[in-house]
């Protein structure tokens, strides 16, 4: 993804297959044994803007990658971690944010699971949530001026999703139908008002 964005990417591991399969989808691709040191050092990661560490089932590749990162005085850390003990050893080698994709994925869709009206859920941090929605039955047929959901729910209906899949700016006249699907961005004292 942040290749096609038009980021410089750097892909390392050390299976030269997947290297090989990897090597049209980033700027650069290399075969390198990360829990060597000389390895990780030959990288030049100090050229890095971001180094992301995603070797979250080789704990000492991890570690060497991070470490060797922040000793070259990379300003942006970011690390795949399999369990908590994981995420704490590598932020104490210097990981400056730690993901957990599978962990985030599950906590997603458990949320989605919990009301029958969501069909997508993020966090964007620890009070604010976005959420992909169809409207509560007592919506529909009506504008968002009518609704005041604003003031009386402090939510904001940011966008509706067209018949092509592409979403647009929502109307404060439009009205809401039954096959609206809206996203929503709201604070997590308020999402229940949303299940």
């Amino acid at each position: 993804n942040l290749y096609k964005m038009g980021a410089d990417v750097l892909a390392v591991d050390s299976s030269e297959d997947l290297i090989q399969d990897f090597s049209g989808r980033c700027t650069s691709a290399v075969c390198a044994d990360l829990e060597t040191e000389e390895d990780v050092i030959a990288l030049g990661l100090n050229n890095m803007d971001i180094v992301v560490v995603d070797l979250s089932q080789n704990l000492a590749a991890s570690v060497m990658a991070i470490a060797v990162a922040k000793e070259q005085g990379v300003p942006r850390i970011v690390a795949k971690a399999s369990s908590e003990r994981m995420e704490a050893i590598l932020r104490q080698v210097g990981a400056d944010q730690i993901y957990d994709p599978e962990g985030e994925a599950g906590q997603r869709v458990a949320r989605v699971l919990l009301s029958s009206g969501f069909k997508e859920f993020y966090e964007l941090d620890d009070n604010l949530y976005m959420v992909e929605m169809v409207p509560k039955d007592d919506w529909i047929g009506k504008s968002l001026s009518e609704l005041k959901l604003r003031s009386r729910m402090d939510l904001n209906v940011v966008a509706e999703r067209r018949k092509d899949g592409l979403w647009q700016a929502m109307s404060p006249q439009k009205r809401i139908t039954p096959e609206s699907v809206l996203l929503v961005v709201v604070e997590k004292k308020n999402i229940k008002m949303l299940q």
